[in-house]
């Protein structure tokens, strides 16, 4: 039997349910790719609070694949939310999606929802290559294949900034003010990235609506929860507990944080009543998280596939990991850091490594490895940068670019294809395509302007740096350069 509002009251005691009547929950967000990290994420956020106003329940959609549609559609929405440490799992049902949408079958619908007055905000997780952006600039790559289709194409557009911006401007020749824009992606500034790029595309459209799109509410944040693809093994662990199928958990760890500037002209959930940190300005937080967790998770991730650990506690507890991940994050990102009065940076760090620790946590590196072009630049060159301009060391930071260098080149130390997840996966194939000497590996990279900008590729010390890192790798392979890091 599967989960469903119909079932959901043979779930056991020891599973947590929602304490509101599911029947009343209406849409007040629209939320655009509603993934895995979504759902154990915002939508638990949201969970929490919809006893005291259901106007604030959520439409997913899903932009590419109709996968979590078919998935959740059968289950009202609900879905199973394990929280996973060292002692066990707690369970406990989500109810605050309560639409489902694809967008590759039904933009209309999609669009309608969105310009429906009860939407007042529209949030993303779309990851950095949703954006259809120049990572290097943060500006519209107005190349983009889905951003040509949409300009010439309004009413049926494919990407989330065609949607945005023409919702906004159904909503503005309804007379309804436009919704706020909620960025919830590993993008510095995701609220200012995301309000350029949308009002570039406007302006692109149409001058007048561009008028409006450069008014709308696009506050930044910074979310951080380790969420792992669920796997089959979980499903039937779940439902084992449950007593009831569910198509698609959520497995996640303990921790949570979501940090949200205040800009919400047509309201917004009490967020802050469910863990959430209000501020003016979250620039701060985000540069900590994105430098280190995600450069870190990033760097784990790629010497952690080439060593062959499957997954990030795997990848720990090579010898020497846990040595560079500490010392990357201490010595060359932490300097780069602006100041957080009150803050305790060293516990942060102390605590991200017991989170990469965590066993019960199923993290794949590959998972991690997705999107390297894409995620570079926020996650290491920044700091890279600002090592840099202060004329400081960065070799542990070099060594995880030289590691996406290494496994993106599509082959692990055995020969063995890699299944390479990246937009830009065939450009890269084929820049590395029949070359075997470091420096010129380095060099055919370092064309890539639109990940290392300009600057970048005319450092020699950034270079030379690269090009030892790479040279190591090529030779003694990733877990003997990882040794070298042992206490």
């Amino acid at each position: 039997m599967r989960l469903s509002r119909k079932t959901i009251d043979r779930l056991p005691r020891t599973v947590k349910r929602p304490h509101y009547d599911l029947g009343t929950v209406t849409v007040g967000i629209v939320h655009l790719g509603i993934g895995a990290f979504h759902r154990a994420h915002q939508a638990v956020y949201t969970d929490g609070l919809l006893s005291e106003d259901p106007s604030w329940g959520i439409c997913g959609v899903s932009l590419r694949s109709p996968e979590t549609r078919d998935a959740l559609h059968p289950q009202d929405g609900l879905y199973t939310l394990a929280v996973q440490d060292g002692e066990g799992s707690e369970l406990s049902v989500v109810g605050s999606v309560v639409e489902l949408l694809c967008a590759p079958d039904d933009p209309e619908a999609v669009l309608r929802r969105m310009a429906d007055p009860g939407t007042r905000i529209v949030s993303l997780t779309i990851t950095e290559k949703g954006y259809c952006h120049n990572p290097a600039t943060g500006t519209l790559d107005e190349g983009h294949p889905d951003i040509v289709h949409d300009l010439a194409n309004p009413a049926r557009p494919r990407s989330a900034i065609g949607f945005i911006v023409e919702a906004i401007s159904r909503r503005v020749s309804a007379g309804i003010a436009p919704f706020t824009l909620l960025s919830c992606d590993n993008l510095p500034g995701n609220g200012h990235v995301l309000k350029r790029i949308v009002t570039q595309f406007a302006e692109a459209r149409d001058p007048a609506l561009a008028a409006v799109v450069r008014n709308v509410a696009s506050p930044s944040t910074m979310v951080d929860r380790i969420v792992p693809a669920t796997t089959d093994s979980d499903r039937s662990a779940v439902a084992s507990a449950m007593g009831l199928e569910d198509a698609w958990p959520i497995m996640t760890e303990p921790f949570r944080q979501w940090v949200i500037e205040e800009d919400f002209p047509l309201g917004r959930p009490a967020w802050e009543k469910a863990g959430a940190l209000f501020v003016q300005d979250v620039s701060a937080f985000e540069f900590m998280k994105l430098r280190l967790l995600n450069g870190s998770h990033s760097t784990l991730a790629y010497l952690g596939y080439l060593a062959g650990a499957e997954t990030v506690a795997d990848a720990m507890a090579l010898a020497g990991m846990e040595a560079l991940v500490e010392g990357l994050m201490r010595h060359e990102v932490s300097p780069t850091l602006p100041e957080l009065p009150g803050f305790d940076l060293p516990a942060y760090r102390a605590e991200l490594l017991q989170r990469f620790r965590n066993p019960a946590l199923r993290h794949r590196t590959w998972q991690i490895a997705m999107d390297g072009s894409q995620k570079l630049p926020q996650r290491l060159l920044g700091s890279i940068r600002d090592r840099l301009q202060a004329g400081a060391g960065y070799d542990r930071l070099a060594l995880g670019v030289a590691a996406w260098m290494r496994y993106a080149r599509g082959l692990d130390e055995a020969g063995r294809p890699i299944d390479v997840r990246d937009p830009h996966a065939a450009r890269i194939a084929g820049l590395a395509r029949g070359i075997d000497e470091p420096d010129r590996i380095v060099d055919a990279f370092l064309t890539m302007t639109d990940v290392f900008g300009t600057d970048l590729p005319a450092s020699a010390p950034f270079r030379a740096a690269l090009i030892k890192a790479l040279d190591g790798l090529l030779r003694i392979g990733a877990a003997a350069t990882l040794r070298r890091f042992r206490r």
